[in-house]
């Protein structure tokens, strides 16, 4: 039996923000395509302004998988997974175990394509998918501070600050160009 497909299906069961009050709940099937989209943005973004040669579409697809393993350990609480050294390296020791379930779920022929996305680090593109996800973290705390839930704002400025310590010229970009729009309303956009 070949489940991988259908055990990704699933990232729409696995919640994330699970220690906040949510205005919204968020899964991990529509986090991911937002820091695909991000990462999309970004790694463009890097190519044009700043004369990088990357692959944005590369980028997007290791965004799309970056929380797959989650849906067989659930979405760990930022404050929890990095509260001690300990406990961030068990867990990724954790996520490497996940990402080899997951792959033995593939055809044998196909375990390496996905293996490449799933597993091995693309060490050009891991900044740019890194600053999607903590982007995509950021656009959630502003649309709940916008609908008034105040138990995201630290969460929102110490995000603000990861991203910032990044030091990423491309996030920096979307962060000063592109992410003030999140403040606005339906008929502000238009």
């Amino acid at each position: 039996m070949n489940s991988f497909f259908a055990m990704l299906s699933r990232m729409k069961y696995i919640d994330r923000w699970g220690l906040m009050n949510n205005t919204k709940t968020e899964n991990i099937s529509e986090h991911s395509l937002e820091t695909a989209i991000i990462a999309h943005a970004l790694v463009n973004i890097a190519n044009v302004r700043l004369g990088e040669k990357l692959d944005p579409d590369r980028a997007a697809v290791i965004a799309m998988f970056h929380d797959a393993t989650e849906i067989l350990t659930g979405d760990m609480p930022t404050p929890v997974k990095y509260y001690n050294p300990a406990i961030r390296d068990a867990y990724k020791k954790v996520e490497a175990v996940a990402g080899q379930k997951l792959i033995s779920m593939l055809p044998e022929d196909l375990r390496g394509v996905y293996s490449e996305i799933l597993i091995d680090s693309d060490e050009a593109l891991e900044p740019y998918v890194k600053a999607a996800d903590k982007i995509s973290a950021l656009i959630k705390c502003i649309e709940e501070v916008r609908m008034g839930n105040k138990e995201f704002l630290k969460a929102k400025e110490s995000t603000e600050a990861a991203i910032e310590g990044l030091g990423l010229p491309a996030a920096d970009i979307f962060m000063s160009e592109l992410l003030p729009s999140y403040y606005l309303t339906l008929d502000e956009l238009g």
